[in-house]
């Protein structure tokens, strides 16, 4: 008798249990980072990469500017990202800690201003003789 019970009550529980949870799966993946790639003369850059990456330096993407200068990355999970560009072999500084929060839509604008990436890692000294 006591399993007869369950069995009409789990079906409910496990039935509200998603229906509760539908709106936080929803927000998952309802983000999206944008924004428009400059030159040193203030033009937008078309075709220049846009790397991003979770705060964390976790699973590099990349995406390209349109004709325009602007990149759009839709369906992002909300989080913090690390996002940068490059074109032609200029660098944009990083713009880190870039909070995307669910269901927004975060503009960033990116300048290239560096004329070569900047390594963690200083160049080796020349031998000596």
């Amino acid at each position: 008798m006591k399993y007869r019970k369950w069995a009409l009550f789990l079906p409910f529980v496990l039935g509200f249990t998603i229906i509760v949870s539908l709106p936080a799966l929803a927000q998952r993946r309802n983000s999206t980072l944008a924004g428009v790639v400059l030159g040193s003369d203030n033009k937008p850059v078309a075709n220049a990469s846009v790397t991003y990456q979770s705060g964390g330096g976790v699973a590099p993407h990349v995406t390209h500017t349109d004709a325009k200068g602007h990149f759009s990355v839709p369906k992002l999970r909300a989080d913090i990202y690390d996002v940068r560009a490059s074109a032609q072999g200029v660098y944009s500084e990083w713009q880190k800690n870039v909070n995307v929060r669910p269901g927004q839509t975060k503009v960033v604008t990116l300048r290239l201003t560096h004329a070569q990436e900047r390594s963690a890692v200083p160049p080796a000294s020349p031998a000596q003789p």
